[in-house]
């Protein structure tokens, strides 16, 4: 079976273009039924550590692939030079279980990550929109800004995130990619006040509202994603609807979600979930309705994505013989 390193998947240099695309073929089919996704599990495997294992399962029939991602999320990484996220997938014949592949995922889960941001505010924010504002320079917030500026071409993106250093390196690394302004700030406050699109990718150890419904008076679309919820219960009042990623792992009984907290508070329900993105991608549910809506898009991560940017770069190495070949037995 093939092995891909952090270094080959960064040579195989996946364009945004080519990213995007597999991301979106990926969740159409997702919307259509063509694929088996099972929600991630979780493991702690020290409750005295700040950090966790995410365990995602998805088998994608058009591509005839079934793939397992282990990611962790530890908060403190950045102590010993290393990311909070690191992440291996392997892929598999899902006729025979014949291991194909094994693949650093960490870039995947960053990109796969931005990719789903951005098509998810394509299809649901304010057409136009033009001030992006982020919450959190974690992992995957980097290509969360360059997949979204990607399509959107903000007029202002603004970022802030709990540690001043990280948030200086995060709008400095942004500017060098983008090659235009990004406001750096202290408070989550002045970072989202008129704000059109709103990211929130938090660290939170415990749940916290620390971005305030108040705030939000002007944002068209919230996008909210981190560990644990930074939400006030009241957020659901002045929002006109809720999409998600996959409604069951949205609502598996386990202590992780932005919305969590109103899920266990009633607030809630599968019931008064719009739909998934899948279904505005796929025609079955509409996206945004008019220009006044207020959306809410709620995704904790595909593992059909996963997936999908693992064969494509599995494909591609195959093609340009990179990668290292590993006997299995």
């Amino acid at each position: 079976m093939l092995f891909l390193s952090g270094r080959d998947v960064h040579a195989l240099g996946l364009s945004s273009e080519d990213v995007l695309a597999a991301i979106e073929a990926v969740v159409r089919v997702q919307g259509q039924g063509k694929v088996t996704l099972d929600p991630r599990m979780h493991h702690v495997p020290n409750p005295a550590v700040a950090g966790h294992f995410n365990i995602l399962r998805a088998t994608v029939g058009p591509l005839d692939v079934t793939g397992v991602k282990v990611v962790g999320d530890f908060v403190e990484n950045y102590r010993v030079g290393l990311p909070s996220e690191l992440a291996l997938i392997t892929l598999y014949d899902p006729r025979t279980g014949i291991p194909r592949a094994i693949v650093d995922a960490t870039e995947i889960t960053e990109r796969r990550t931005g990719a789903l941001t951005a098509l998810g505010a394509r299809e649901l924010a304010r057409p136009g929109s033009k001030v992006l504002a982020h919450i959190g320079a974690r992992g995957t917030a980097f290509s969360n800004v360059v997949m979204l500026d990607h399509i959107f071409d903000f007029d202002e993106i603004r970022v802030t995130s709990r540690r001043p250093e990280s948030r200086r390196s995060f709008g400095s690394d942004l500017e060098a990619m983008l090659g235009k302004p990004v406001r750096v700030l202290d408070a989550i406050e002045e970072t989202v006040v008129d704000a059109d699109i709103v990211v929130e990718a938090t660290r939170l150890t415990e749940p916290q509202p620390i971005l305030r419904t108040a705030w939000l008076a002007a944002c068209n679309l919230l996008i909210p994603y981190g560990t644990k919820s930074a939400l006030e219960l009241d957020v659901l009042d002045v929002m006109d609807k809720v999409v998600v990623d996959d409604v069951g792992q949205c609502f598996q009984d386990d202590d992780f979600g932005a919305l969590r907290p109103h899920i266990r508070a009633g607030l809630l329900t599968p019931s008064t979930v719009h739909g998934e993105l899948g279904d505005v991608l796929a025609g079955t549910k509409p996206g945004r309705q008019h220009d006044d809506e207020r959306i809410v898009f709620w995704h904790r991560g595909l593992a059909t994505t996963d997936v999908a940017l693992a064969h494509l770069l599995v494909e591609r190495a195959v093609e340009r013989g990179l990668g290292t070949t590993l006997r299995y037995r």
